[in-house]
């Protein structure tokens, strides 16, 4: 009986999912790769469920891809966080150049907009921490989405065939 319980126990999910996480985090956090920010917790979460439905014998359930893909998201957004901290004088910097040369060609920004530009980008715990829930929330629906995703593209394992009947055992039966 134990060992029948050993055989239907679930992989660990933490490695495929701080995997997964961390790729999307990392891209998300990225100037450059970061404009795709909606792409990369989908993928991390296929990934994720691409790792764990290489270790499982059985095919994943729409759930189980949903479950690996929410905690994914969170963790790239945790992760995304935390890569966005060292760049966020580079990310200043190219929006104020931005801003600038928008200035040069029309003058619909406001009044002020430099000041405005330096207290928005100042960091704060507050802001930090409700800006990390929020992103949290948003990457967890879209992790979930991807290990759905994932589910369908990787997660079905071929199941066993059915038993063919052996012709040569005469069954008695013959049609007219």
């Amino acid at each position: 009986m134990k060992g029948d319980q050993m055989s239907q126990q679930r992989p660990g999910l933490l490695v495929p999912v701080l995997v997964g996480g961390a790729a999307a985090g990392f891209l998300s956090g990225l100037p450059v790769f970061g404009c795709l920010c909606c792409l990369w917790p989908i993928g991390g979460a296929m990934l994720s469920v691409f790792l764990l439905a290489k270790e499982t014998p059985y095919s994943l359930t729409a759930g189980d891809g949903a479950i690996v893909g929410a905690f994914a998201g969170i963790a790239a957004a945790v992760v995304s966080a935390l890569v966005e901290i060292p760049l966020k004088t580079m990310n200043e910097e190219f929006l104020r150049t931005l801003l600038s040369r928008l200035a040069e060609f029309t003058e619909d920004l406001p009044a002020g907009w430099e000041t405005w530009l330096d207290q928005s980008t100042q960091l704060s715990l507050p802001l930090f921490l409700i800006g990390l829930f929020v992103s949290a929330l948003i990457y967890a629906g879209l992790g979930a989405l991807g290990g759905i995703l994932g589910v369908s593209l990787f997660g079905k394992k071929p199941s066993q065939p059915a038993a063919v009947p052996d012709a040569s055992q005469d069954t008695g039966y013959r049609q007219p």
